[in-house]
């Protein structure tokens, strides 16, 4: 089931349980996995895209392993807030996932993310090496934090 936005989202999650954080590209996917509180994103790991129906398989087996109980992907926005192309291909593999998993599937906005993951890898003296093989699944973990920090928000103001 894809949800329109973070209220759906949460209404279709248990009350415990970890939630996924995704960063789709177009060579890899960066997965971040939060605690069962959902309190903090914790990033996981990059898988190398194959053809959907692999990197699918490996997706849904990571968080069948990880007892994760709803994915969020990033949503590549353009600057001003309109979808281009990579949005529609994102938008497309949360339909084909959906088809395979009765996980609740949300949106979030990903606009910055990887610059905002490359600083703080920077800032931590990683190098460039080591950058290019985690950048992916530390993105992720900021799209994550991002969707738990408004899920928090949403749960005190019922």
């Amino acid at each position: 089931m894809i949800c329109a936005d973070p209220a759906s989202f949460r209404a279709a999650l248990p009350a415990f349980g970890a939630v996924a954080g995704l960063d789709l590209g177009t060579q890899t996917i960066g997965v971040a996995i939060s605690d069962r509180m959902r309190g903090v994103a914790t990033p996981v790991e990059t898988i190398r895209r194959k053809k959907f129906g692999v990197d699918a398989t490996a997706l849904l087996s990571l968080l069948t392993k990880r007892e994760v109980c709803g994915i969020v992907l990033g949503l590549p926005l353009n600057m001003d807030g309109s979808e281009g192309p990579r949005v529609q291909s994102t938008r497309g593999f949360a339909r084909n996932l959906e088809k395979l998993t009765d996980l609740p599937i949300t949106f979030w906005d990903e606009r910055l993310s990887t610059v905002a993951a490359e600083r703080a890898l920077i800032e931590a003296d990683t190098s460039r090496t080591r950058r290019s093989q985690i950048i992916d699944h530390v993105a992720a973990s900021y799209i994550l934090q991002g969707l738990l920090d408004r899920l928090a928000h949403l749960g005190q103001a019922t």
